[in-house]
């Protein structure tokens, strides 16, 4: 089903990327993101010395700050920053710098859509660009689902008020980023048929979720050659050449 949307763009049509690091000066890490208008600012503190409530002798801790670009935080903004801190706890190799905690602040620049995947891709170049130890990269996209069943990728907000349901989907980058040796698996599935974090909200069938899975995955492998290109100065140089 050909649906019009108001930027011109086709159902699975990715909005302009923008990704810049090191742009914070006294971060250890920085990044920014933009997929169209959504532009979101992520800053890394650490590792740093492990405070009594996040202590752990075996592993390191992650924090996640979300800022609003106006106001107070909200319930949608805690709720954004346990995703986010599971979802880079799980990227993350943890049992390097245990007792320690790395802080990741998420700054919301302009909100125009798909913020939440636009933070965890802000989040995961700034851990790159502060040499957090990861077991991967990882990509996060939009896929909306509309009562009349067809499906959009990287919603507008407008867009995004006016669908059913829609859900946010993390998935690894490809086996050519950042992997220790002998891990092109997850839970038993190659890498590119892996999903870190899926989070859904509004109504969806189960149809409409593996719809929106599936688009979503062909995606992702855009996103995922967009950020490692933007990230290559900082990956390891074999790495950094793969194709």
């Amino acid at each position: 089903m050909e649906v019009d949307r108001a930027d011109g763009r086709n159902p699975n049509q990715l909005r302009p990327l923008a990704c810049s690091c090191s742009i914070l000066h006294r971060a250890h890490g920085s990044a920014s993101w933009s997929q169209g208008d959504t532009k979101v600012l992520a800053a890394v503190y650490g590792p740093k010395a492990g405070t009594k409530k996040n202590e752990n002798p075996e592993k390191a801790s992650i924090e996640v700050i979300w800022k609003p670009r106006t106001g107070q935080i909200g319930k949608p903004e805690k709720e954004y920053e346990i995703i986010l801190k599971r979802t880079l706890q799980s990227i993350c190799i943890l049992t390097i710098n245990p007792n320690t905690t790395t802080s990741v602040i998420i700054q919301v620049v302009h909100d125009d859509g798909a913020l939440l995947p636009c933070a965890i891709n802000a989040a995961c170049a700034a851990l790159v660009d502060a040499g957090i130890p990861m077991k991967h990269l990882a990509v996060a996209i939009c896929c909306c689902s509309a009562e009349s069943g067809y499906c959009i990728l990287d919603p507008t907000k407008l867009e995004e008020q006016k669908m059913k349901g829609f859900a946010y989907l993390v998935f690894p980058n490809s086996i050519l980023s950042v992997l220790p040796e002998g891990s092109s698996l997850v839970q038993g599935e190659p890498m590119e048929h892996g999903i870190i974090t899926s989070v859904t909200h509004g109504a969806m069938s189960v149809d409409d979720y593996f719809h929106c899975l599936e688009r979503g995955r062909a995606a992702s492998a855009k996103l995922s050659d967009f950020l490692r290109r933007s990230l290559q100065s900082k990956l390891p140089g074999d790495l950094s050449k793969a194709e």
